[in-house]
């Protein structure tokens, strides 16, 4: 089993920063893409930024500029700076990785969410 474990949420003012992290921890063979999406209330979830094993990235049009998404592929974590935070950005925002077990099986992981609120 695989658990995504994220942390660095809170509430920031406007124009402020926050980075979130997620560790990925137990039977793992390797990480392919990784990447955090948020849930704004009553919104569908959405993509904010991917990252590939070779640190190729994707971002939402509304972060670009503003949030830079790395990862450490020896500490299997991924992170997300964001910047120049904005009210809109405020959301439940969830890590995800493609993850092949040690039984090379490929799955699809999610964190247990972390919430930003951006608001003075």
């Amino acid at each position: 089993q695989v658990q995504l474990v994220e942390s660095g949420g809170g509430l920031v003012q406007p124009g402020g920063s926050l980075r979130l992290s997620c560790a990925a921890s137990g039977s793992i063979f390797s990480i392919n893409a990784m990447g955090w999406y948020r849930q704004a209330p009553g919104k569908q979830r959405e993509l904010v930024a991917t990252i590939t094993t070779g640190g190729s990235t994707n971002y939402e049009d509304s972060v670009k500029g503003r949030f830079t998404i790395s990862r450490d592929n020896a500490k299997n974590t991924v992170y997300l700076q964001m910047n120049s935070l904005k009210p809109e950005d405020t959301a439940v925002y969830y890590c995800n990785a493609d993850v092949i077990g040690d039984d090379y099986v490929g799955s699809d992981y999610w964190g247990q969410g972390t919430q930003v609120t951006v608001s003075s």
